[in-house]
């Protein structure tokens, strides 16, 4: 469906593409991965047509349709239908009925319809952009990090409707379990080329280590056949009676396509420096609650105490003060009420999206590393510097002249060059590649001390939080399990249902438009006595609107059943 034909890419400073080539078929899903900075984005860009390849060809079939995510939000108009019809065309601009079915599909009611796009949370703003997507009929989806700032239930989401989609998909993201659950072939940018295989990320990487042992056995033979090669040639070149048989070796030798030696990517490893504890507990919450205004409450009475050797996981969607309740226990927030104690004996490291902004962007990645332990030699500073991948003069880089990616890895750094029993670790994963995030995840789980995590990886999750935090639609509540418990056990509320595949409809447009009048009209006047009684309740103030709490949840029931039976009605024309 997309071949790419021996394309080339090159920047002043750097190389990314030699002689690449790449051809998807129908409905291949693709991983894209390799290290940050081997050009993934900017194969996307290549594809889009917003940069141009220095050589080779990219083969497109005639009308295919290629749209991409965005991960930004630009809304203009001021609702939802007004907003995602924009994408219609204009042959389709009356044809609201099209953006409707796409809204209702990705999960949006009637009533959000005449909400204010940027009233909705930030997984639902990445639907909205999502079903302008595919108001255009793209045959080919390219997203990149398309699960940054989202949170898990979002993402689980996501990954339903992408195993879904009919189409063909290129996906970039540092979340290997989302990728591997979604594409059906794995693509890998290495030593400047593309390889790619059927199957995950992990069988991608156990093929490229096999290749690479390969390569060098080969290599180790060839280098022999070489020495015995010239070892004969200087043995008999100058015998008369063995010189032609000399003469015919120095032409294998010249012949030979000499195996280069493989240039291999530095790899993120290292483990956090443990200080030695004899506490039970490192720290003891205690009816800890916190909000912005005493209405706005983010969590309240939370309890629980960290022992050492465990970690806990602090999950929810976003909004909702996960990261909140990670600074107010390491001080940097003041609660409204309840206690925080450390042992004595307790030194916390903390990384977070806070602190990534407060590095200074005059120091050096080594100055940076200093200011936390003024006692480290230049010698112990080069070598950290060197496990989070900045080796010779890049260890004397500006920090305003860092990714995302490396400004994290300088944060761990500074965590590592301190002695600590407890880690504060806020989305660590972000920014970093699937590589880093190995590595990180491997650290932690070798970390004798207790850490807390606020993250959106499921992955992360399963493999190192023993306990969790979990923040719902009503506040923040302790659970004694692992993620896989919580799911078995309690579960999402709202969690991610398998979405219908979007088709065109059968039916013509002029019957599709009248049937859905139709249930439109029942459904406006079925709904109308309950959603005037709710707003009436909603209008009370205070102690009034308390009154008639249970009456409200009712209605809203009521409210929610009849939306769910027009629902299915309008998705079975």
């Amino acid at each position: 469906m997309i071949e790419l034909v021996n394309i080339s890419k090159s920047y002043p400073t750097n190389d990314l593409y030699r002689d690449l080539n790449l051809r998807l078929n129908a409905k291949d899903k693709v991983g894209l991965v390799g290290r940050n900075g081997t050009g993934k984005s900017t194969l996307f860009k290549l594809i889009l047509g917003e940069e141009h390849q220095d050589s080779g060809e990219i083969k497109l079939p005639k009308a295919y349709k290629i749209g991409a995510l965005k991960q930004y939000f630009d809304f203009t108009e001021k609702t939802l239908i007004n907003e995602t019809a924009l994408a219609l065309s204009e042959e389709d601009k009356y044809e609201i009925y099209k953006a409707e079915k796409i809204l209702f599909g990705l999960g949006f009611t009637m009533e959000d319809l005449e909400k204010d796009p940027k009233s909705f949370s930030g997984g639902y703003q990445i639907r909205i952009n999502l079903a302008k997507l595919l108001l255009t009929e793209p045959n080919m989806l390219l997203l990149d990090e398309p699960t940054n700032y989202l949170d898990i239930l979002s993402i689980r989401w996501l990954k339903e409707f992408l195993k879904n989609f009919q189409g063909e998909v290129i996906l970039i993201t540092h979340d290997r379990d989302f990728m591997d659950s979604v594409c059906t072939h794995t693509l890998g940018i290495v030593r400047k080329s593309a390889f790619m295989i059927q199957g995950g990320t992990r069988k991608f990487y156990e093929q490229i280590l096999a290749n690479e042992e390969h390569h060098e056995k080969q290599k180790i033979a060839q280098e022999k056949k070489i020495k015995d090669l010239e070892e004969f040639i200087a043995k008999n070149k100058a015998r008369a009676a063995t010189a032609t048989l000399a003469q015919s070796k120095v032409k294998i030798l010249e012949k030979m396509d000499i195996l280069e030696d493989l240039d291999y990517d530095a790899n993120l490893k290292f483990d956090f420096n443990y200080k030695d504890s004899a506490a039970k507990f490192l720290v003891e919450v205690k009816d800890l609650s916190f909000g912005y205004t005493p209405d706005k409450i983010l969590f309240k009475d939370i309890t629980f105490a960290l022992s050492k050797g465990e970690t806990i996981g602090i999950i929810g969607k976003n909004g909702k003060g996960k990261s909140t309740l990670l600074n107010t226990i390491a001080g940097e927030l003041e609660a409204l009420s309840g206690s925080v104690d450390f042992h004595s004996s307790c030194v916390f490291g903390h990384f977070g999206q806070t602190n990534i902004s407060h590095l200074n962007q005059n120091n050096t990645i080594m100055d940076e590393i200093y200011s936390v332990n003024h006692k480290l030699e230049e010698a112990v500073i080069r070598s950290i510097c060197g496990l989070m991948m900045f080796s010779g003069d890049n260890a004397k880089k500006k920090i305003s002249l860092l990714s995302g990616g490396e400004k994290s890895r300088v944060m761990l750094g500074k965590i590592i060059a301190q002695n600590v029993n407890l880690l504060f670790l806020d989305e660590p994963t972000n920014h970093l590649d699937i590589d880093s995030i190995d590595a990180l995840t491997n650290a932690i789980k070798a970390f004798k001390g207790s850490c807390m995590i606020v993250t959106h990886s499921e992955e992360l999750l399963r493999a190192v939080c023993d306990r969790l935090i979990v923040f719902t639609n009503d506040g923040a509540d302790y659970f004694n399990g692992t993620y896989d418990e919580f799911l078995e056990k309690i579960g999402w509320e709202d969690d991610a249902v398998e979405e219908k595949k979007v088709e065109k409809p059968k039916r013509n447009k002029k019957e599709i438009k009248k049937l859905r009048a139709e249930i439109v009209t029942q459904k406006s006047q079925a709904t109308k006595p309950i959603r005037t009684r709710i707003e009436e309740i909603e209008a009370l103030s205070g102690q009034e609107k308390l009154k008639h709490e249970q009456e409200l949840r009712e209605l809203q029931k009521q409210l929610d059943k009849l939306n769910d039976e027009f629902q299915k009605k309008l998705d079975e024309i």
